[in-house]
């Protein structure tokens, strides 16, 4: 009980610290995405994209590696990044997909990089130096042909290769040589999807396996204890229910077991969803994070961007991942954390729904897409004009702490394929108390960085009703937003407890349940939490505009334990009692 009245009050607990002290990121992560080099996949029109990321500490930076860049980026505190503009081809090589599924690995001084490939033609590439650019040759060609590989070295010396990428085969691993980097015996098939045994690996959005067997992709190994933790990502890269699991094993080559509690990242609902095929890495101070592919999949299935998520073991080793709230505010690492804590700021979303006007719209890209919580819609003005707006209405005088301002791309430059230079967003955000007399809150009309999901954690909290976003320049195409997000804390009740909330789980097919509970007033949306323990809720489903649930990602053989909390903008409710589900 004293577990779930702290949850209730963290949006409180948040309001009173300074938000200065503590610097904050939202998801998905504010980079300047590249646009699909594809022409094929442009077809419904330009549109950036990334996935398959693999961040990497080295010599006190981080480094951000993903698919399509044609570059890489580095940051010093997981919030700020930089681009480095940088091809990993040949010129014999005729891909466009510069550097797809990347491979990164730490050995000593020496960063090491390679894309997917399926004949052996791509180079390994090295560097001391990757802060300022600097990559020569390590092996050419690399001698193993490999999809979505990982490059894992191991605390004895030895260096593995891990990779796989289909619905028909499974992941291999195998032993690299030190010297020549070429493999030690035959690579070893480690294991495939069972998606009749566990739910969550059923092909489909609402994993239904209507038609096709899932896939597996996206190896990353992680050692932790003592023991060997082999993530894949499954079961399509295009659904919201994209994830990550993990098999363990006591050698690097296996053999591997899954763990019980799977998915590890699972983040199904809300504004932006998916988590899957990504790595797991340790801080400065020795956190652990996942970062992971979100979707949009709208201009084309590989729409997508990145998330990044708290992680870490528990006492008992077992992999989890937070992604509760997964797309709100959350802290930056500072110091040692315990990531089984939330490290959700408690900031609320206030504008959700609220009444939006807009200067001009274009087609059936609506006013109101910009307020949903759904990053597949958008509203679009009809020029990208300077004085373009949207303003919001939160309803009342609200506690505001951060807005983050997602653009869309629409009608964007037919010649824009690929990574490109020199973009940036200029606009200046404005609130008022009345809806006549206004202020400036957020001022980028100098701004000359390319900011897609640009979030501005305000310096100090300010007290307002109507924020208005007004557009100076736009790299490309329309004045368009996905969704402007104002967080904070509302001046109302928050949401009561949720009453007679009921699990049934089905006997003909235990991987699935139905969940339904008494609508709660003044709830936006509810947060069910998940998982094969009462203390052990490691996954989260949100749910908003409705008060029931089919959950379909369930370990057949095992029961779970459930639970629910409701939210607004003016916080969250204790939970409710954990159930069990047999």
């Amino acid at each position: 009980m004293y577990r779930f009245l702290l949850l209730a009050l963290l949006p409180l607990l948040a309001l009173g610290q300074p938000t200065a002290s503590r610097p904050t990121y939202c998801n998905p992560l504010d980079l300047d995405y590249g646009y699909t080099p594809f022409e094929r996949f442009a077809t419904a029109g330009r549109h950036r994209t990334t996935a398959d990321p693999m961040i990497v500490p080295f010599k006190g930076t981080y480094y951000l590696f993903s698919t399509n860049q044609k570059g890489y980026w580095h940051s010093a505190d997981l919030g700020s990044w930089q681009f480095e503009a940088r091809s990993f081809l040949k010129p014999e090589n005729t891909v466009l997909d510069d550097l797809c599924a990347p491979a990164v690995c730490a050995v000593g001084d020496t960063l090491l990089v390679i894309g997917s490939t399926q004949k052996a033609d791509f180079a390994l590439w090295m560097s001391t130096d990757p802060l300022h650019n600097k990559w020569s040759k390590a092996v050419d060609p690399f001698p193993l042909a490999a999809w979505d590989p990982d490059i894992f070295l191991d605390d004895d010396g030895r260096l593995y290769l891990y990779y796989g990428s289909s619905n028909e085969y499974p992941l291999y691993g195998v032993q690299l040589s030190r010297k020549t980097l070429k493999p030690i015996g035959q690579p070893v098939p480690l294991f495939k999807l069972n998606d009749a045994q566990f739910g969550w690996q059923r092909f489909g959005e609402y994993l239904d396996n209507t038609f096709l067997p899932p896939f597996m992709e996206g190896a990353s190994m992680t050692k932790h204890g003592g023991k060997y933790y082999l993530q894949y990502g499954a079961p399509g890269t295009e659904f919201s229910s994209y994830a990550d699991g993990v098999q363990v094993a006591e050698h690097p080559l296996g053999p591997f077991v899954p763990q019980a509690h799977n998915p590890v990242s699972y983040k199904p609902g809300g504004f932006a969803r998916g988590a899957g095929h990504g790595n797991t890495f340790q801080d400065k101070w020795g956190n652990y994070w996942h970062v992971s592919t979100m979707i949009i999949t709208v201009k084309n299935n590989f729409e997508r961007r990145l998330g990044l998520w708290p992680a870490g073991f528990d006492q008992e080793g077992t992999l989890y991942c937070n992604t509760a709230f997964g797309d709100y505010p959350h802290y930056l690492p500072t110091g040692p954390a315990d990531h089984l804590q939330s490290q959700f700021t408690g900031w609320m979303l206030l504008n959700y729904q609220r009444p939006v006007q807009v200067s001009s719209t274009l087609g059936g890209y609506l006013p109101n897409y910009a307020a949903d919580e759904n990053i597949k819609t958008y509203w679009s003005a009809a020029t990208a004009n300077p004085g373009e707006y949207i303003q919001t209405d939160l309803g009342s005088v609200c506690t505001v702490r951060a807005v983050q301002v997602n653009y869309a791309d629409q009608d964007v430059n037919p010649a824009f394929l690929g990574k490109q230079a020199g973009l940036y967003h200029q606009y200046q955000l404005l609130h008022s108390l009345d809806g006549k007399t206004w202020q400036v809150l957020v001022d980028k009309s100098q701004n000359r960085r390319d900011v897609p999901h640009d979030y501005v954690a305000l310096p100090a909290p300010v007290r307002t009703r109507y924020l208005k976003l007004v557009n100076k320049h736009m790299p490309t195409g329309k004045f368009a937003i996905s969704d402007l997000r104002v967080f904070g804390l509302g001046s109302g009740p928050m949401p009561a407890v949720v009453r007679e909330f009921v699990v049934l789980r089905t006997a003909t097919d235990k991987r699935s349940a139905w969940l339904k509970w008494v609508p709660v007033d003044g709830a936006t949306g509810y947060n069910i939490y998940t998982g094969l323990g009462p203390d052990k809720l490691y996954s989260c489903m949100q749910v908003q505009g409705a008060n029931e649930y089919t959950f379909k990602g369930m370990d057949k053989d095992r029961p779970y334990y459930f639970t629910i909390e409701a939210f607004n903008e003016n916080g969250i409710s204790a939970r409710t009692p954990v159930q069990r589900a047999e």
